[in-house]
């Protein structure tokens, strides 16, 4: 029955992931925590993992329809890499040692809920109606990109997550990037940082008690389905209008939201 609802959890990741430019752990996590209870350390272990995985399969997708921005990614990748490693650091800390990892989630929470509100935000503004592609109007700074990557770096080491949920409307705030090339942004990144996170945060796991295995088992019966869930959405980002994109990233950072905020230690 685990391996069943850890196959769900994939495809659900892999979908969700390839559809809007994230590792996927925004739904793999939260699903854990449902189905199993709180283990933040263990699942941020795991979940890194996938996020490698996910990333690769939206990829292809995104470099086939050639939506990638080059000179945009080729900047994102070294300084998330270099954030990364700074945000497993702070994981492992002893502020979020053992019994305190329901910080982690709480933490995750307030970045759902942040990605919650710029995005209805950007419904009032009007700024959601584009085909998501026409990239005319972006702002190209190598600094801002930087930036954007260091952003979305740290918290993905720190909480597990691919990034996307970070780097996506951080490039639409700082670079005014189309939200569909964005997510194809966020997608290559995801794929280039995700095993420096995963290897660093596996071999600590020993700090929390964990042991490594653990971690590997649920990646692998993850994995799979995860494949499958990517490729089908990286070919759906590209076919559905950007708006109804945008809705179903903001109703499921609600969900997510809701149920890191509530997590409680020992849950």
């Amino acid at each position: 029955m685990d391996y069943l609802i850890f196959s769900a959890i994939g495809v659900l990741m892999g979908l969700f992931g390839g559809l809007l430019g994230i590792g996927g752990s925004i739904v793999m996590i939260p699903a854990l925590v449902f189905a199993f209870g709180e283990n933040q350390h263990l699942y941020q272990a795991s979940a890194m993992i996938c996020n490698f995985f996910v990333g690769i399969g939206a990829v292809v997708v995104h470099k086939k329809a050639n939506v990638l921005v080059g000179d945009v990614v080729k900047w994102l990748v070294p300084f998330a890499v270099i954030g990364i490693i700074i945000g497993v650091a702070i994981s492992n800390s002893s502020v979020f040692a053992r019994g305190n990892s329901y910080l982690l989630a709480r933490l995750y929470g307030v970045f759902a809920l942040y990605v919650v509100v710029y995005n209805l935000l950007m419904f009032r503004r009007g700024r959601g109606g584009s085909d998501g592609f026409d990239i005319s109007g972006t702002r190209r700074s190598v600094a801002l990109t930087i930036l954007c990557g260091l952003l979305m770096g740290i918290p993905a080491g720190l909480l597990g997550i691919g990034g996307g949920i970070v780097s996506t409307p951080m490039q639409q705030f700082f670079l005014k990037m189309p939200l569909k090339r964005a997510i194809s942004n966020s997608a290559a990144t995801i794929a280039s940082i995700s095993l420096f996170g995963a290897f660093y945060k596996n071999v600590t796991l020993g700090e929390h008690g964990i042991a490594m295995m653990e971690s590997l088992k649920i990646a692998l019966c993850v994995i799979p389905g995860a494949l499958v869930g990517a490729f089908l959405g990286g070919h759906a980002m590209h076919k559905l209008p950007v708006n109804l994109v945008r809705v179903v990233f903001i109703a499921l950072c609600i969900l997510a939201c809701y149920k890191l905020l509530t997590v409680s230690a020992g849950v």
